[in-house]
């Protein structure tokens, strides 16, 4: 009898211990949109400048994604339990730091304090996971749920901002990370064992300096130009972080454990698969920021009404992530990432029949309708990239696709919002950087406030044409290069094998 029951007691431990592992997945994943509907709010309460309002929203998924794969590795040499109660006891006490914050300085530290912490929880989490579930069906089951999850906290991010925003002060988006902190230290011992990998390579250092501060200098310089316009200081710090990135480039293809393996990208499938996961984070979090702004600050609507309108997104979005492996298994990778393409485009440019007046139907219909091409791409990128290496290289495989939805996200504010940023210095009434600053402006007249919400509704637009365009040239190159014949296996199988080497 014993014998009988021994199999099923793990079983319900290692339940148990997937629900305690996916509260920091999904707040590390909703702090990634959290602010998108708080801006205003937290705009009206610190003054930053455009420059800062930027760094504030994707500092923290700058620090994620730059620093993913070296915590992985750090991950596998010193346990990954231990990494995963630091990074979560790390990352509530920046949330409280960050909820309190006096000015948008402290406040771009703290976020960017929650990014490193967020970046040890998520290569952590997955290898925790493969302990737990040593049987592959139940694995595979468990990394889809992560998955969804993981997909679930960006969508729904915006809206329980919005919805905190309804009754508390901004500090509000922050604090309630703190419950779920505590609950996991609590419980995390009880039901999780610590992993550590045979052997692992050590972690380059240097590697991890150029790419962060490559990544760094260059967006800043993006900003600047963007906020202020071309200046020597701008020009320099471009020039150097371009150089960095190419020299942390040259570097990766010397070293024997490299942080991002480039050669991987020789095949079509994985590269593609790859930028599947950059673009599409990158045009739904620049659209999510710029259309929170949109409809609080130009069609002025409350925050909790703003929340509603991005909910019917979200929950398309979500469900998308949960239904999608089923048919892309049947209809094969090449079918599902051409379609996801198509439909972003089609979502996003929907945005360019919104004006200063109107559009709040056009908004939702854009949400939905790039809501479903978004689902399935977040739902497959990383089975997709891990099939298309060789099965020892798929640990490094799933660390680039995870890496890559984590700096599309930033790029996304960083490049398309500092665009829609620039469209609005140049076509704006030049009283201030932002919308929400210069309609905080004394003695601003009706007047020169239609002028500044139809620049930010031209920048909203720019953005969107720009965003929707590269998804419609990446469809078609997918539609063109892609080879027909090749289709995944099961999801379960290939999930189960990204698993085992995320656990190794």
């Amino acid at each position: 009898m014993n014998e009988q029951r021994a199999p099923h007691s793990p079983g319900l431990r290692a339940w148990l211990g997937l629900l305690v592992v996916l509260g920091p997945v999904l707040l590390v994943a909703m702090d990634g949109s959290v602010l998108f509907l708080a801006m205003p709010k937290v705009s009206e309460a610190l003054s930053p400048t455009a420059g800062q309002a930027l760094w504030i929203l994707d500092g923290y998924g700058f620090a994620v994604g730059s620093l993913l794969i070296a915590f992985g590795n750090i991950g596998d040499r010193y346990g990954r339990l231990k990494l995963l109660m630091t990074g979560t006891a790390v990352f509530g006490a920046a949330s409280a730091g960050a909820a309190f914050a006096p000015g948008p300085g402290p406040l771009i530290a703290f976020r960017a304090l929650m990014g490193v912490a967020g970046a040890t929880l998520l290569p952590s989490a997955l290898a925790v996971l493969g302990e737990l579930f040593p049987d592959p069906r139940r694995r595979a089951k468990a990394i889809g749920v992560f998955a969804a999850t993981f997909a679930a906290g960006f969508a729904i991010g915006p809206v329980v901002g919005g919805r905190l925003l309804s009754g508390f002060w901004w500090g509000s988006v922050f604090l309630v990370n703190l419950p779920v902190v505590v609950l996991f230290l609590v419980l995390a011992p009880l039901l999780l064992r610590e992993v550590r990998a045979t052997a692992s390579g050590r972690v380059d250092v240097p590697s991890v300096l150029l790419s962060a501060v490559g990544i760094l200098l260059t967006v800043y310089a993006i900003k600047q130009i963007a906020a202020q316009g071309p200046t020597v200081t701008s020009a320099v710090t471009g020039v150097a972080g371009v150089a960095g990135l190419g020299w942390f480039g040259r570097r990766q293809l010397r070293l024997e454990h490299p942080l991002i393996d480039f050669r991987l990208f020789r095949d079509r499938v994985f590269a593609i698969a790859v930028v599947t996961g950059l673009l599409p984070l990158a045009a739904w979090s620049a659209t999510a920021y710029l259309g929170g702004v949109y409809l609080q600050s130009v069609l002025g609507l409350t925050v909790m009404e703003a929340a509603l309108v991005a909910l019917p997104g979200a929950v398309v979005l979500t469900v998308t992530c949960v239904v999608a492996p089923g048919p892309v298994a049947r209809a094969g990778t090449r079918a599902a990432l051409i379609t996801c393409h198509f439909l972003i485009a089609a979502g996003v440019l929907l945005l360019l029949i919104t004006s200063a007046s109107t559009g709040i139907g056009w908004y939702v219909a854009s949400t939905v309708v790039a809501g479903i091409g978004y689902g399935i791409s977040f739902s497959v990128v990383a089975d997709t990239a891990v099939a298309a290496v060789p099965p020892e290289r798929a640990g490094s495989a799933a660390a680039i696709a995870e890496t890559s939805n984590e700096i599309g996200n930033a790029l996304g504010i960083a490049l398309l919002g500092s665009l829609a940023a620039l469209v609005f210095r140049l076509q704006g009434p030049d009283l201030a950087g932002t919308l929400d600053e210069t309609l905080r402006s004394p003695g601003l007249t009706a007047a020169l406030a239609g002028d500044a919400k139809s620049a930010f509704v031209t920048g909203l637009h720019v953005a969107a044409l720009v965003a929707g365009v590269l998804h419609a040239a990446l469809g078609t190159f997918a539609l063109r290069h892609l080879p027909s014949a090749r289709s995944p296996r099961p999801v379960r199988h290939r999930v189960g094998r990204s698993a085992k080497a995320a656990r190794k």
